[in-house]
């Protein structure tokens, strides 16, 4: 109820302040839970990736941030639950496995930190191995806005279609980690067409006929 109650307000508070706009919901499979993927350019893109998604959300959030009472009560009741960041926190990976698996969806920003220009980086292979060893769809998601997020921005989240771990991934207790990497390609290549689209194709450059034009 209270993640309910919680998450109408805040979709409510960014439809007032930004232009938002969804896409592709459609793609998030009925049935499963599922591991949101997405591209990560400032604080506000979980609440922008949650506000479109559907069923509840948990994500890792750095253990830091549950040093404040009143703040830790606020982001649990969303979902958070905290990881010690660069000490390869295995028991955070575990916690996402057990989440999933007890109906709720996983929220992870592969980059793993904010992009300073808006491209699409590398990513890691974290929500590979949580998708792989629970089993669940990854959804890639690109959130897309100008230079900087202000006041009636047109803000849109695009959510992609599910990519089966099953499909890159053989073991599911002991997942291959050059399949990871597969996997993790294969998710990153899909938000950055999200973010970014097409690449163009190069024209022909179209040479003029010489001669006097009379």
């Amino acid at each position: 109820m209270i993640y309910a109650v919680i998450k109408f307000l805040v979709r409510l508070y960014f439809r007032i302040m930004y232009n938002l706009h969804f896409e592709g919901r459609k793609n998030i499979p009925k049935g499963t839970t599922v591991v949101y993927a997405a591209n990560h350019r400032s604080y506000a893109d979980p609440p922008l990736v949650g506000c479109g998604a559907k069923g509840k959300l948990c994500f890792m959030a750095k253990e830091e941030l549950f040093e404040k009472k009143l703040f830790a009560w606020l982001i649990t009741a969303l979902g958070a639950f905290p990881v010690s960041r660069g000490k390869g926190d295995t028991t955070a990976i575990d916690t996402a496995v057990e989440k999933l698996n007890s109906k709720k969806n996983f929220m992870i920003f592969p980059e793993g930190t904010r992009s300073k220009d808006g491209k699409v980086g590398r990513g890691h292979t974290g929500a590979a191995l949580i998708a792989a060893k629970a089993d669940k769809p990854i959804i890639p998601v690109g959130v897309v806005y100008g230079e900087k997020l202000k006041f009636r921005t047109r803000v849109t989240v695009k959510y992609g279609e599910p990519i089966m771990p099953g499909d890159y991934v053989e073991s599911q207790e002991n997942p291959n980690p050059r399949q990871l990497v597969k996997l993790k390609n294969r998710y990153m290549e899909e938000i950055k067409h999200l973010v970014e689209g097409e690449p163009e194709e190069e024209k022909p450059e179209v040479q003029e006929a010489e001669g006097n034009n009379e």
